[in-house]
Protein backbone atom coordinates (compact mmCIF):
# COMPACT_ATOMS: atom_id res chain seq x y z
CA UNK A 1 0.00 0.00 0.00
CA UNK A 2 1.06 3.39 -0.86
CA UNK A 3 3.05 5.15 2.29
CA UNK A 4 0.08 7.92 2.64
CA UNK A 5 -2.31 5.60 2.94
CA UNK A 6 -3.32 3.87 6.03
CA UNK A 7 -5.83 1.39 7.52
CA UNK A 8 -7.88 3.81 10.22
CA UNK A 9 -8.80 2.13 13.92
CA UNK A 10 -7.64 4.05 16.39
CA UNK A 11 -10.39 6.64 17.74
CA UNK A 12 -8.20 9.21 16.79
CA UNK A 13 -7.59 8.02 12.89
CA UNK A 14 -11.76 7.93 12.80
CA UNK A 15 -11.99 11.24 13.93
CA UNK A 16 -9.98 12.56 11.18
CA UNK A 17 -12.06 10.36 8.93
CA UNK A 18 -15.29 11.69 10.60
CA UNK A 19 -14.00 15.05 10.26
CA UNK A 20 -12.98 13.98 6.51
CA UNK A 21 -16.37 12.75 5.72
CA UNK A 22 -18.14 16.02 7.26
CA UNK A 23 -16.65 18.35 5.05
CA UNK A 24 -17.31 15.95 1.94
CA UNK A 25 -21.17 16.51 2.72
CA UNK A 26 -21.25 20.04 3.46
CA UNK A 27 -19.08 20.59 0.41
CA UNK A 28 -21.83 18.95 -1.83
CA UNK A 29 -24.25 20.93 0.46
CA UNK A 30 -25.44 17.17 1.80
CA UNK A 31 -26.68 16.97 5.18
CA UNK A 32 -23.94 15.56 7.88
CA UNK A 33 -25.01 14.44 11.34
CA UNK A 34 -21.23 16.00 12.40
CA UNK A 35 -17.81 14.79 12.25
CA UNK A 36 -17.60 13.47 16.06
CA UNK A 37 -21.37 11.35 14.86
CA UNK A 38 -19.35 10.02 12.05
CA UNK A 39 -16.35 8.90 13.58
CA UNK A 40 -18.51 6.98 16.21
CA UNK A 41 -20.48 5.54 13.99
CA UNK A 42 -17.04 4.77 11.94
CA UNK A 43 -16.03 3.18 15.11
CA UNK A 44 -19.27 0.54 15.12
CA UNK A 45 -18.63 -0.24 11.42
CA UNK A 46 -14.97 -0.84 11.49
CA UNK A 47 -15.82 -3.76 14.27
CA UNK A 48 -18.16 -5.19 12.10
CA UNK A 49 -17.50 -5.11 8.19
CA UNK A 50 -16.07 -1.59 7.05
CA UNK A 51 -12.73 -0.73 6.35
CA UNK A 52 -11.64 2.94 6.68
CA UNK A 53 -8.38 4.13 4.79
CA UNK A 54 -6.84 7.62 5.63
CA UNK A 55 -4.23 9.39 3.21
CA UNK A 56 -2.09 11.67 4.98
CA UNK A 57 -5.19 13.57 6.95
CA UNK A 58 -6.21 15.07 3.60
CA UNK A 59 -8.21 11.94 1.75
CA UNK A 60 -10.73 9.12 3.49
CA UNK A 61 -11.92 6.25 1.85
CA UNK A 62 -14.80 3.28 3.25
CA UNK A 63 -15.06 0.37 2.14
CA UNK A 64 -18.02 -1.72 3.04
CA UNK A 65 -17.81 -5.93 2.67
CA UNK A 66 -20.84 -7.73 2.25
CA UNK A 67 -22.07 -11.25 2.41
CA UNK A 68 -22.36 -12.29 -1.35
CA UNK A 69 -25.05 -14.11 -2.74
CA UNK A 70 -22.85 -15.49 -5.81
CA UNK A 71 -19.86 -16.39 -3.90
CA UNK A 72 -18.60 -17.85 -0.61
CA UNK A 73 -16.42 -14.94 0.06
CA UNK A 74 -17.74 -11.20 0.70
CA UNK A 75 -18.15 -8.24 -1.69
CA UNK A 76 -16.55 -5.08 -1.83
CA UNK A 77 -18.54 -1.82 -2.26
CA UNK A 78 -16.60 1.31 -1.84
CA UNK A 79 -19.45 3.88 0.33
CA UNK A 80 -17.17 6.92 -0.02
CA UNK A 81 -14.10 8.38 -1.52
CA UNK A 82 -12.76 11.98 -0.90
CA UNK A 83 -9.79 13.97 -1.38
CA UNK A 84 -9.78 17.64 0.12
CA UNK A 85 -9.35 19.87 -2.81
CA UNK A 86 -6.25 21.38 -1.64
CA UNK A 87 -4.83 17.89 -2.05
CA UNK A 88 -6.38 17.07 -5.17
CA UNK A 89 -4.13 15.89 -8.01
CA UNK A 90 -1.30 14.71 -5.84
CA UNK A 91 -1.79 11.14 -6.65
CA UNK A 92 -3.77 10.94 -3.25
CA UNK A 93 -7.01 9.40 -4.37
CA UNK A 94 -5.33 6.86 -6.96
CA UNK A 95 -3.03 5.84 -3.78
CA UNK A 96 -6.67 5.85 -1.51
CA UNK A 97 -7.99 3.88 -4.26
CA UNK A 98 -5.53 1.35 -5.01
CA UNK A 99 -5.56 0.82 -1.32
CA UNK A 100 -9.00 0.11 -1.19
CA UNK A 101 -8.69 -2.94 -4.25
CA UNK A 102 -5.86 -3.92 -2.30
CA UNK A 103 -7.46 -4.87 1.30
CA UNK A 104 -10.40 -6.40 -1.29
CA UNK A 105 -8.21 -8.66 -2.84
CA UNK A 106 -6.13 -9.49 0.23
CA UNK A 107 -10.02 -10.46 1.83
CA UNK A 108 -10.65 -12.94 -1.11
CA UNK A 109 -13.46 -10.58 -2.52
CA UNK A 110 -14.32 -11.91 -6.26
CA UNK A 111 -15.17 -8.46 -7.08
CA UNK A 112 -15.40 -4.87 -6.06
CA UNK A 113 -18.56 -2.26 -6.98
CA UNK A 114 -18.76 1.86 -6.74
CA UNK A 115 -21.37 4.58 -7.66
CA UNK A 116 -20.33 7.63 -8.40
CA UNK A 117 -22.45 10.27 -10.15
CA UNK A 118 -22.29 11.23 -14.17
CA UNK A 119 -21.07 14.66 -13.63
CA UNK A 120 -17.99 13.52 -11.72
CA UNK A 121 -15.74 13.52 -14.44
CA UNK A 122 -12.91 13.52 -12.34
CA UNK A 123 -13.73 10.39 -10.40
CA UNK A 124 -14.97 8.85 -13.30
CA UNK A 125 -11.73 8.91 -15.43
CA UNK A 126 -9.94 7.58 -11.97
CA UNK A 127 -11.72 4.99 -11.52
CA UNK A 128 -11.28 3.65 -15.43
CA UNK A 129 -7.76 4.63 -15.16
CA UNK A 130 -7.85 2.02 -12.72
CA UNK A 131 -9.61 -0.95 -14.70
CA UNK A 132 -13.29 -0.20 -13.59
CA UNK A 133 -16.12 -0.20 -15.94
CA UNK A 134 -19.06 1.32 -15.65
CA UNK A 135 -20.85 -1.67 -17.48
CA UNK A 136 -22.03 -5.41 -16.75
CA UNK A 137 -19.25 -6.93 -17.25
CA UNK A 138 -16.15 -5.74 -19.67
CA UNK A 139 -18.39 -4.72 -22.99
CA UNK A 140 -21.37 -5.14 -21.55
CA UNK A 141 -24.35 -2.70 -21.14
CA UNK A 142 -24.20 -0.13 -19.38
CA UNK A 143 -24.63 -0.32 -15.96
CA UNK A 144 -26.80 1.97 -13.87
CA UNK A 145 -27.15 2.96 -10.13
CA UNK A 146 -31.35 3.58 -8.54
CA UNK A 147 -31.80 4.81 -5.03
CA UNK A 148 -35.06 6.34 -2.99
CA UNK A 149 -34.77 7.98 0.25
CA UNK A 150 -36.97 5.72 2.52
Amino acid sequence: MDARVAVATTPEELAVAGRLLHEFNTAHDDPSPGPDALAARLAVLVARDTDVLLGDEEGVAVVRYRPSLWAPEDEAYLAELWVDPSARGTGLGRALLRGTLERARERGCPWFELSTSEDDVAARALYESEGLHATEGVGGPVAYHYEIDL
